[in-house]
Parts: structure tokens; C-alpha cells; sequence
């Protein structure tokens, strides 16, 4: 366990040191227009940026066209092979853990690094972008075009290699968008097909790994349960942002119907707009198609409170899987409280060292997010952020950018201008912690399990392969978010919906 924590720890850092200096050194490096590179790369920029890359949470404080090379750009995609294929491998190595007794090994991280990127990531990414240059999106070297308007004036038309980013930033759940405004973007999002092929790139392999997780510890029913749970989470999310976007403010319905279409692209409507975003916020893939700036309190409620919860509805590559089993190891001692009985999972006994482990995973979370939140609603510098909206929006704001650092994810709600010391320093803090301190402290876990014997369930045991257990996960994931975050919910959106109304 600690030899595959440490070459976890390692990779990612040395990832870090290499894009920074790539990014501030990239006016000396291939394919660079100075003329199109309007947004300077700071230092703090450049660090921010190389952060969230190498931590999958391609958070973005800039506009992708006006600030990136060529080169940068297929540096910053290649960089979404590695560190998805890095928190596949961790993934990995967790259900090893379960599936393993009596030793002290997870396997080996750079193998597994490997044969994530060779058998999994490449082979997905090459078929998908091929099929996203046939349906319009970009992949070329060429300098921006300078096209004359109708009406005597020019328009600067970005382009580039933009398919071979594209494909993994979702497949590999990372999200970084070629473009300023993401998968809105013409683009990088073309057609209402490319949209579905996009948002089911995100989901197919975290989804896939919890029928995985049943095969290796040879319970098929225990995938069963935890997939259907994900999937029920995930209709409620959906639901319940759909009917938020669907409705129309009292003060805003004079004329309009449809729905909420602000901040929204004509081509995917409110449906294909809600779906991106709760799919997004489930996937840690901040790939949106919408400005979540303009959703409906209750609309942008849906995916704030999907990263609250972990990104446990498949999540990332890996980390979505092992986030939802600490949520049933949580359940299951619940569960064993009830009837005084030791809890244990899989026929590993769930002991006072592994709960402390539970413990730490389970605030890690809040601790981050609440903590930078309230150091920004204190301070002139995180306020500065705030450039058009104040009170319970402008709170949001600052909620979800911190929320999507720590998540991972890396969507914002546009409103914030988060390209400043301030931010880019305290969002690297979240994204670390998301990133690392989670993986090692899912990998420790992971190592006590495969040290521990594999006893027969006892009489007392909870089963936690039927439907009995998939309502108790349900309801211990929505107890233990509501537990952590609901006032700072209930100082958000919450306060803003009534405020409307």
C-alpha cells in the first residue's frame, strides 16, 4: 500500500512541475500566435492551470483561445490520458484490496498506469475523435481566421487540433474545454449527437467499474446494488433540475415559454442543458454545455449538491467507485448499530482503525470546501471576485468554485473571475487535498483489507447485496450531505429560490 501511495504521490507532482514550466515557457515552443494570446500566463496562472490538469480537475481561470498554444494544448490533452489513467489505476487497486486477504501488496501503479492509457483510454479516444471530426469538429494548425462580416467589420474565428482534446477530456473525466465557453461551443459540440456521444463518453467507464468491482470480489449482486443506487441518484438529480430549468420566474414569464433558455444553446434546449449538467457534476468532468451562472436557484442546487455528495454517482475514473463504497461502509455501520452487531463488508470486518479511516474521508470534504469559503466571504481578495453578483448568488458563486476544486470537477458558475492570486492559490489547495488525500486515504484502506482474512458472513451481518441495503445507501449518502452542507445550501440557493418566490 505505501509503495503504490508513493508512486501515486510522485506522479502526480512531477506532472505539476512539468506543465508549469511548459506553460510559462510556451512563446518559446511550437505553434505559438502571439496575436491570438491576449491573457498573459502568470505565474500563479501557469501553477493553477498545471494543478488542475495533473489533479483531472481541469479547472480553467482563463479563456482556452486566447491563452493557449497549439502545443499547450495537446500537452494539457495528454496530460487528461495520465492522470485519468492514474485515478483509474488507484480505483483499481482499492477493489484489490477487497478482493485480495492476507497480503500486503496492491499490485503495481505503473502497470496499471499503463495498461489504463494502452487498453482502456487510447483505443476509446482515437475511435471518438475521428468520429467527432466527421461531424464537423476541428483538427487542424492553423493560425485563427480573420473572416469579413456582411456589415464591413471581422470576426476572428479560433480553431485548432481541438478533436484530440476533446474526446478524452470526458472519456478520461476531466473536462477541460479547448474553448472559453466549454462544450457550448460549436466547435467542440457541433450537433445534439455529438452532445449524447459526449455526455455517455463520461459515464460509460465509471458506470462499467462497479460491475467490475462485483466480478473481482466474486459478488456479482454487490456491483448490482451499488450501480442501481448511482442510477436511482441520479434520476432524482435529474428530475428535479429539469423541473427547475423547465419552469419560468413569475417575473420573467411575460411571453416566454419553454422554459428557463438563458445561458443555454438553442441546439440542445433545456433538456440537452440539464442533462449535460447533471451528468457533469455526477462525472467530475466539468465538461458543461450551459452557463450554470443562469440556472434557476434550485437548477444549480442539483449539481452543487452532486459534488457535496462526493461525485458518487459514477464519478471519476476510479475515484467515483470507491467514494460511493465509503458511503456503504458508512451505511453499514448504521446498519450495525441498529442491531449491536460488529459491522463487516464482503466478509471484512469493519474494525475501530478502519472506521477512523472512514471518519477522516468522510469530513475531508467539508472541512475544505466550507473552510475556503468562509476564508473568501471574509476577505477583500475573495469578494474581489465577485464582479456582478452579491448576496445569496454571489455566495453560490464562491460555494461552487470551491466545491468543484475539491470535487475535482472543474465547471464554475461564470459570474465569478477567478483568474487572480487569490483563487488560483486557495482552488489548488482544494483541488490537491481532493485529489491526493483522498487517494491515499482510500489506498490505506484499501491495504488493511487486503491484509485482513476473509471470514463467512455471520448470522448478524447486514446482506448488502439486495434492495434493503440499496435503500439504506441511498438514504446514508443524502443524511451524511445533508449532515455537512445543508447551511451552507440553506445560505445559497436555498435563500434565493424563496427570495424569488
Amino acid at each position: 500500500m505505501k509503495r503504490y501511495s508513493l508512486a501515486f504521490g510522485v506522479f502526480g507532482p512531477v506532472n505539476i512541475v512539468v506543465l508549469y514550466f511548459a506553460l510559462r515557457s510556451q512563446a518559446w515552443l511550437p505553434w505559438f500566435f502571439p496575436k491570438m494570446m491576449t491573457t498573459p500566463m502568470t505565474p500563479d496562472l501557469a501553477a493553477n492551470t498545471a494543478v488542475s490538469f495533473a489533479t483531472t480537475t481541469t479547472w480553467q481561470a482563463y479563456a482556452g483561445e486566447n491563452t493557449m498554444s497549439y502545443f499547450s494544448q495537446l500537452l494539457l490533452a495528454g496530460q487528461n490520458f495520465v492522470a485519468g489513467a492514474a485515478g483509474l489505476a488507484v480505483g483499481i487497486a482499492f477493489i484489490r484490496g477487497y478482493a485480495r486477504e492476507k497480503t500486503v501488496g496492491l499490485g503495481n501503479f505503473w502497470g496499471d498506469l499503463v495498461r489504463a492509457v494502452l487498453w482502456v483510454l487510447m483505443p476509446m479516444s482515437i475511435l471518438g475523435s475521428v468520429f467527432l471530426i466527421a461531424q464537423g469538429v476541428p483538427m487542424n494548425f492553423l493560425p485563427y481566421t480573420i473572416a469579413h462580416t456582411v456589415e464591413g467589420g471581422t470576426q476572428t474565428i479560433a480553431q485548432g487540433p481541438v478533436a484530440a482534446l476533446e474526446f478524452i477530456k470526458n472519456f478520461g473525466t476531466n473536462g477541460g474545454g479547448f474553448f472559453n465557453v466549454n462544450a457550448a461551443h460549436p466547435f467542440e459540440n457541433p450537433t445534439p449527437l455529438t452532445n449524447f456521444v459526449e455526455l455517455l463518453a463520461i459515464v460509460v467507464v465509471p458506470a462499467a467499474l462497479t460491475h467490475t468491482f462485483g466480478r473481482m470480489v466474486g459478488r456479482p449482486r454487490e456491483g448490482w446494488v451499488i450501480f442501481w443506487t448511482m442510477t436511482v441518484l441520479f434520476l432524482a438529480g435529474l428530475l428535479v433540475c429539469g423541473w427547475a430549468e423547465s419552469s419560468v420566474h413569475a417575473g420573467m414569464a411575460g411571453g416566454i415559454t419553454g422554459g428557463n433558455m438563458e445561458g443555454k444553446e438553442v441546439r440542445f434546449g433545456v433538456g440537452g442543458s440539464v442533462l449535460a449538467a447533471v451528468v457533469t457534476s455526477n462525472g467530475a468532468t466539468g465538461s458543461y454545455n450551459s452557463m450554470h451562472d443562469s440556472f434557476q436557484p434550485l437548477g444549480v442546487a442539483v449539481p452543487l449538491v452532486n459534488m457535496f455528495l462526493g461525485e458518487i454517482v459514477y464519478g471519476g475514473l476510479g475515484t467515483g467507485l470507491y467514494s460511493m463504497i465509503f458511503v456503504a461502509l458508512v451505511a453499514l455501520f448504521i446498519g450495525g448499530l441498529m442491531v449491536g452487531r460488529t459491522p463487516e463488508h464482503l466478509g471484512k470486518q469493519i474494525a475501530p482503525a478502519e472506521m477512523k479511516i472512514i471518519a477522516v474521508y468522510t469530513l475531508v470534504g467539508p472541512v475544505t470546501v466550507l473552510a475556503l469559503t468562509a476564508l473568501a466571504v471574509v476577505t477583500n481578495a475573495g469578494l474581489s471576485g465577485l464582479t456582478t453578483n452579491a448576496g445569496a448568488h454571489g455566495f453560490t458563486e464562491i460555494l461552487f468554485a470551491y466545491a468543484s476544486a475539491f470535487a475535482n470537477n472543474g465547471q464554475s458558475m461564470a459570474g465569478l473571475s477567478a483568474n487572480n492570486i487569490f483563487y488560483n492559490t486557495t482552488t489548488i489547495v482544494a483541488m490537491l487535498t481532493g485529489r491526493y488525500v483522498l487517494a491515499v486515504l482510500a489506498l490505506a484502506l484499501a491495504g488493511r483489507f487486503a491484509a485482513a482474512s476473509r471470514r463467512p458472513p455471520s448470522r448478524g451481518a447486514m446482506p448488502s447485496d439486495g434492495m434493503t441495503f440499496g435503500v439504506l445507501l441511498t438514504g446514508t449518502a443524502l443524511l451524511v450531505g445533508a449532515l455537512n452542507f445543508l447551511p451552507a445550501l440553506a445560505m445559497g440557493p436555498i435563500v434565493e429560490h424563496f427570495s424569488m418566490h
